[in-house]
């Protein structure tokens, strides 16, 4: 995997070993981001984020922050190493994402979430990452393309497009 696009264009980045981390692909991050539009100096949440690849690429791209949430001690280590090797500085939390999201009340610009596909959509996420979201920012929420595109209480769907195995879909307040 690689940063896409920004000041750390064309760096490799590491994913965690195995098969339990699924990470984004470099063609539906780039698709992403197009979406996104800029994101600069935006405060990012990278929820079930993994390798990192998406709050990284949020970084290159010139957010002024990320919060990297993942349960997996192994992509946290991932992911501090790859902050590390990029000189990108975020926050690392390991720990349950529905536990951090209770324990953090910041609101952030752009919230990345990525699940696994085998959760049951949003579901008792939905409440949580709606108060997390700024008043203008945006929730871009990873799920598999197979499957119609999630709802958000509270949340208005700007956008949902496939992208592999992927459906990536966008909301607003």
């Amino acid at each position: 995997m690689r940063i896409i696009a920004g000041e750390h264009r064309g760096r490799r980045i590491d994913a965690p070993k195995g098969d339990t981390t699924r990470p984004t692909s470099d063609r539906a991050r780039e698709s992403a981001f197009n979406l996104i539009g800029p994101v600069d100096g935006a405060s990012v949440l990278d929820l079930f984020a993994g390798s990192g690849a998406m709050g990284l690429e949020a970084l290159s791209r010139g957010a002024a922050s990320c919060l990297f949430v993942d349960s997996s001690r192994a992509a946290c280590r991932t992911i501090d190493a790859n902050l590390e090797r990029l000189g990108l500085h975020g926050t690392v939390l390991c720990q349950d994402a529905v536990s951090a999201l209770r324990r953090d009340r910041r609101v952030f610009d752009l919230v990345l979430c990525d699940p696994p596909y085998d959760a049951s959509g949003p579901g008792r996420l939905a409440p949580l990452l709606e108060t997390h979201l700024a008043e203008d920012g945006l929730l871009v929420y990873e799920s598999p393309s197979r499957e119609a595109p999630p709802s958000v209480a509270g949340l208005t769907m700007r956008t949902s497009r496939t992208y592999g195995a992927a459906r990536l879909t966008l909301f607003e307040r």
